[in-house]
C-alpha cells in the first residue's frame, strides 16, 4: 500500500511560494511550511524583529562577535537629563512617549537626532544601555 500525500500539501506549497517568492526546499513537512508561512504573515502584519535584533542575529549566525546592549524599560514619570554642547536637556517619560521642551516625541532616538542633528540610538545617547556579554 502506498502512502497518500498530505491533503493540505498543495495549499502549503502555494502559501510558501506566495510568502517567500520561491518554492520550498524539498521534503519540508506540511506542518513546518504552515508554521513558517504563518510566522511570515505575522511579521508582515506587525513589523517583525527590530533592525538591531536582526543585525545581532545575523552576526551570531555567521560566527561574528556580537555586542548586545540592554536598555531598561522606562516607566511613565521617569525623568532623563542629558547635557550636550553646553546645554542641559530634560526629558519626561509619559504614557504616550517622551516630552521635551513642551513637545511630545515617539522615541528617544528622535529626540537624540533633534538635539545632535545626527542619527543616534536614543537609549545610548541618554546613557541607558548596559553592555551584556558578547555573544558568539
Amino acid at each position: 500500500m502506498g502512502h497518500d500525500p498530505h491533503p493540505d500539501r498543495p495549499a502549503a506549497l502555494q502559501d510558501w511560494s506566495e510568502a517567500f517568492g520561491t518554492p520550498p526546499p524539498p521534503f519540508l513537512s506540511v506542518g513546518f511550511m504552515q508554521k513558517a508561512t504563518a510566522h511570515e504573515a505575522q511579521c508582515r502584519r506587525h513589523g517583525g524583529l527590530p533592525a538591531t535584533t536582526r543585525r545581532i542575529l545575523t552576526k551570531i549566525a555567521t560566527g561574528e562577535k556580537a555586542e548586545c546592549t540592554i536598555a531598561p524599560k522606562l516607566s511613565p514619570g521617569a525623568h532623563l537629563v542629558r547635557e550636550w554642547n553646553g546645554r542641559t536637556y530634560q526629558v519626561h517619560v509619559t504614557e504616550n512617549g517622551f516630552e521635551m521642551d513642551g513637545k511630545t516625541w515617539r522615541s528617544l532616538s528622535a529626540i537624540a537626532k533633534h538635539i545632535t542633528g545626527a542619527t543616534w540610538s536614543g537609549p545610548r545617547f541618554f546613557g541607558l544601555n548596559t553592555q551584556s556579554k558578547s555573544r558568539r
